[in-house]
This record gives C-alpha cells, sequence and structure tokens, in this order.
C-alpha cells in the first residue's frame, strides 16, 4: 500500500475517516467552529488518542483544498492505494463474484468522488484508476465522496490496459459504457464484472475501449443524448446490482 500525506475536509468525511479507522496525524479546527456540532468527531478523536488543535480560520483556509471544511480538517493519508489483488481478495471474502469500477482518466475529483461514494453505496468491490491522466484521491476527491474513500479500496495502476489482461484472465468481463454498445437492460452484466467508465466528452481511451470484451449504454429518452460521468457510472452500477440481486 502507498500513501500521500493529504487532507480530508468536512465534518462527515472526517467522522468516516476517524470511524473507518484510518491512519490520522492530527485534526484541525477553526476557533470559531461550533463545538456541538463537532461532537462526534471530538469524541472519535480522544478514543483514538489523536490530536486535536485549534487555529485561526484564516490558517484553516490556507490549508483547505475545498470550499466546504466546515470548520474542520484531518491531516492524514487520505490517498491510501491499494493494490488490485487486494481488491480482489476483498470479493473473495464476500464469497461473490468480483464487482470493480475502472474510471479512465476521470480528470474531475468531483466526478471520481461521486463515482467512489455510488461504489460503495451499490457494494462494489473497489476502485482502478490510472496512475496518470486522472484525479487522484485528493481533499475534493474525498469531500465528494462522502466518507466513502475510507471504505472502498482504490488500486492506481501504471499500465491499465494491462491491467484489464490481468482481470480478464482471472474469470472477470471487462465491461465498458460507450453510446455506441448494447442496450444495457438487453444485457447479462451478472457474474464476475468489471465496469469501465470514461469522462466526460472524450469517453473511454481508444486502447482501453479495444480491451473491453463488450460495451453497453444507457438508453436516452428525451432530448439530451449524454449524462455526467459520474451519473451514468452510478445509473450502470445500479442496472448491474439490479441484474445480480434479481438472478
Amino acid at each position: 500500500m502507498s500513501e500521500e500525506k493529504n487532507t480530508i475536509e468536512g465534518r462527515n468525511p472526517v467522522f468516516e475517516a476517524l470511524r473507518s479507522g484510518m491512519p490520522i496525524d492530527k485534526i484541525l479546527i477553526s476557533e470559531t467552529a461550533k463545538k456541538e456540532a463537532l461532537g462526534k468527531i471530538l469524541s472519535a478523536a480522544k478514543e483514538r488518542k489523536i490530536p486535536v488543535q485549534t487555529v485561526r480560520p484564516q490558517k484553516l483556509a490556507e490549508l483547505a483544498e475545498t470550499e466546504a471544511s466546515q470548520g474542520v480538517i484531518a491531516i492524514c493519508a487520505a490517498a491510501q492505494y491499494v493494490s488490485v489483488d487486494d481488491i480482489l481478495a476483498k470479493a473473495e471474502e464476500k464469497g461473490k463474484p468480483p464487482f470493480v469500477i475502472i474510471a479512465d482518466e476521470i480528470t474531475d475529483p468531483h466526478n471520481l468522488g461521486a463515482i467512489i461514494r455510488t461504489a460503495n453505496a451499490a457494494g462494489a468491490d473497489g476502485i482502478i484508476i490510472p496512475k496518470n491522466r486522472s484525479a487522484g484521491i485528493g481533499a475534493i476527491a474525498a469531500k465528494t465522496s462522502a466518507g466513502a474513500v475510507s471504505y472502498t479500496p482504490v488500486a492506481r495502476v501504471t499500465n491499465l490496459a494491462q491491467t484489464i489482461d490481468s482481470l480478464k484472465e482471472r474469470g472477470l468481463w471487462v465491461m465498458g459504457a460507450d453510446m455506441d454498445g448494447d442496450d444495457m437492460y438487453k444485457s447479462n452484466l451478472t457474474g464476475a464484472i468489471a465496469l469501465v467508465v470514461g469522462s466526460e466528452g472524450k469517453g473511454i481511451s481508444r486502447l482501453i475501449k479495444q480491451k473491453c470484451d463488450f460495451m453497453v449504454r444507457i438508453p436516452m429518452f428525451g432530448e439530451i443524448n449524454s449524462l455526467n460521468a459520474s451519473v451514468a457510472a452510478a445509473v450502470l452500477m445500479y442496472e448491474i446490482v439490479r441484474q445480480r440481486e434479481t438472478k
């Protein structure tokens, strides 16, 4: 597992990081923050013996990477990356076929955070992102995930194409989201599966698209023919869940 020093900002993300056991060096709170609103955080930090430091609002603003710190920042290893093997081992522990999300060149940390949040809610085993041309698990992604980064493992790989080949060798079907794909309602999305979601505008990169076993699309019935990347990922994830649960 590799780590990068980072921050987690906002009351709920910080509390979930504390609750999950994520390594935290210290917690900074604004001297103007209402202590009663931070009660759960202060109690959890005391229980884990994590130092809490009161600082001026200006100091917190200088450290904040988002505009919604809510008066609290945790200084920690927010970007904890695991291996793909770790993700597959987690699936094996559940006794269910692996369910993995591959985010191909999602450069907007808000989108990545939202995808991680939905992946956690949908019971996905983990997220795989490329090391280059991708957002990482920084403060913005952590905040947008509403604390899900503390529970859903993320693997950051050097070569996404090779990783997909490895997943195939281990029995996963690799499904790409594409407007030219088959109707998701008419596709079999059960079993061991890796869902590939591309960036807005570009979609899945050419090489990664070639590596996919099949492509699926979300039916569109209105005047707008595309969805935000994280919204599209959410729709597809829950179609996978629906088919798995009703199999």
